[in-house]
């Protein structure tokens, strides 16, 4: 595999497309050719699922440049992608379904903040059909491969964002993440994958898959287009159910790394990968104040998720379309969706109570650490060994990240590499519930970005809108 192994090939950051942009060696509409160019170069690759046409997407971009005020916006012409389960006004919704689709009426307040903030919308972008999947194989349009090569999987649920970025089309997505989704495409493709805490950015407009669990995410670059982005559309929603205010910004203190026993730690015989994130904690140790905790607590909420009654919740939103046409849907989907109709009330409250005395387990241990890390993934496959056991693999792709949102935790997985033979390394910072800036900035460090905390830049947005 390491012979054709490529990696990602990140395009301009967000600051980079700023700083063009002010200073006239760029503009929005030559932005806007650059990646309409990039994207048709690719061909059907299966990243984007649909995209602005190129005349409308130039449009679009002069429109940005003549808006009073918009060479002050954040995100001024930064063009972006959004994952296709989230609604854009006029743009059908998929969700890799085309029996399923339709077109919005409405724009989901993720995407109209990034809209408000001057960015530049160029389509949607691919993933497991009713984002349910870890691997990006779940799809009835071309399967995607991740940037390494050797056939690898891209990963899933939100593979196309997680692709768009890694290709260098766009410097950062939209995406979604209820298990694992904008986490694991995002180790296979060599870029940033943060998961905020749930309900710091608002999921209206998003079709769920778990609806009490349901995170939008953002694939980036790097922590500072991360961070750039976040402080966009975080914000509070009367809409959505879930939404809170973020919490406090990092206060500069020493942070306090978690680390599992190594006996702990699982890479299904995968020992490259092993070595490599061995070698990973050896350095984190030197530039930390590492302790011991154990992961079983963790692992113990994350078996509930696809074990338990979650999964009914899926029939939620997909059961009536399940019902009434069965065949439209992707046979390992419609297997899963099905499986959640062997739950009874019993066995959720009965799962609802083992969380929490899970959560009662896992509280104190952030006393004693400020952030966990853990491997983002234990091993890597191809499509044709998912397609031969989709959900064996799928399982084990969601070994560190399943637990993720039911322990209500914020999460960033971080490129560090590649193993000895080829392919992409990753390890996952997971902190507690409003302690995102805090995670965002140990990531920062590992990766050597420099990081400026600023205040957040939502009410300036409101201000002008």
């Amino acid at each position: 595999m390491a012979e054709d192994a490529r990696g990602p090939s990140i395009g301009p950051s967000v600051a980079e497309i700023l700083a063009s942009h002010a200073g006239g060696t760029g503009s929005p509409t030559k932005t806007a050719a650059r990646v309409a160019d990039a994207i048709a170069a690719r061909g059907d690759d299966g990243t984007w699922l649909s995209t602005v046409p190129r005349d409308q997407l130039l449009a679009a971009a002069e429109e940005i440049e003549t808006r009073s005020g918009a060479r002050t916006l954040p995100l001024y012409g930064v063009p972006f992608g959004v994952k296709d389960s989230i609604d854009v006004e006029g743009v059908p919704t998929t969700l890799s379904c085309p029996d399923y689709a339709y077109v919005a009426s409405t724009t989901a307040p993720v995407v109209r903040r990034l809209l408000d903030a001057g960015a530049l919308y160029v389509g949607k972008t691919n993933l497991d059909q009713f984002a349910t999947g870890l691997n990006g194989t779940r799809t009835p349009y071309t399967i995607p491969r991740s940037v390494y090569g050797g056939e690898m999987i891209s990963g899933g649920s939100s593979s196309g964002s997680a692709l768009a970025v890694a290709l260098g089309q766009v410097p950062f997505a939209v995406a979604t993440d209820t298990a694992g989704s904008g986490r694991v495409p995002a180790a296979l493709n060599g870029v940033v994958g943060f998961k905020p805490s749930r309900g710091l950015i608002s999921t209206v407009g998003l079709v769920p898959a778990c609806k009490s669990l349901d995170c939008i995410s953002v694939m980036a670059g790097s922590i500072d287009d991360v961070d750039r982005v976040f402080d966009v559309v975080a914000a509070r929603d009367d809409n959505d159910a879930w939404s809170r205010e973020r919490g406090q910004r990092y206060d500069d203190s020493p942070i306090r790394v978690g680390l599992p026993p190594v006996g702990e730690l699982e890479f299904f015989g995968d020992q490259p990968m092993r070595s490599a994130h061995l070698g990973f904690r050896e350095h984190l140790a030197r530039i930390a104040t590492v302790v011991d905790v154990s992961l079983a607590p963790f692992l113990a909420a994350g078996s509930l998720l696809y074990q338990g009654p979650w999964v009914a919740e899926r029939l939620v939103e997909f059961g009536d379309f399940l019902a009434a046409q069965p065949d439209s849907i992707h046979p390992v989907v419609r297997e899963i969706l099905r499986g959640g109709k062997k739950y009874t009330a019993v066995d959720a409250f009965t799962a609802l109570q083992c969380l929490a005395e899970l959560k009662a387990l896992v509280g104190p241990l952030w006393r004693q650490m400020d952030v966990l890390v853990v491997p983002t993934i234990g091993t890597t496959f191809t499509v044709d060994e998912v397609l031969a056991a989709p959900i064996e693999c799928n399982t084990m792709l969601g070994h560190y990240t399943h637990f993720g949102n039911l322990l209500d935790l914020s999460g960033v997985a971080i490129p560090l590499g590649v193993t000895s033979d080829g392919r992409p390394y990753s390890a996952m910072l997971l902190g507690a519930a409003l302690t995102d800036d805090t995670v965002l900035h140990l990531a920062s460090q590992i990766l050597d970005e420099p990081r400026e905390v600023s205040s957040p830049i939502s009410a300036v947005i409101e201000e002008r809108v």
